[in-house]
């Protein structure tokens, strides 16, 4: 997809979501979302086919996108430095996967490539 560059996204929940799909046409419906909730929402969206690797490639989508956005922007990056050597939790109670779940039982990957990248 040589569209999908992270260079020309406005969040990383636009990039995310976008990369589940292999149709442009949605892929830029989401990119030109007017919030991250909205692009959630169509990528959230089983109208179109969701890419059969996905499951394989979304950690690396969202380390890549997590990556970057921390590159590009020293005020943010500056904070991430400050946690220091602290746990981060995704605090996100109905996300068991990128957050901890409602009873913190969750595999919180966000908090992990946070750390990660922060550790980079």
């Amino acid at each position: 997809m040589s569209l999908i560059t992270l260079n020309y996204w406005p969040t990383v929940e636009h990039y995310f979501q976008a990369k589940k799909f292999d149709d442009e046409a949605h892929v830029e419906k989401i990119r030109n979302a007017k919030t991250p909730s909205s692009a959630k929402s169509l990528g959230r969206s089983r109208k179109v086919k969701i890419r059969q690797d996905w499951e394989h490639i979304k950690d690396e989508v969202m380390r890549k996108a997590v990556r970057k956005k921390f590159e590009t922007h020293d005020d943010l990056r500056g904070i991430l430095l400050a946690t220091g050597k602290r746990e981060l939790i995704e605090n996100a109670p109905r996300d068991y996967y990128w957050g901890c779940g409602a009873c913190r039982t969750g595999k919180n990957m966000l908090g992990k490539l946070l750390m990660e990248v922060r550790e980079r």
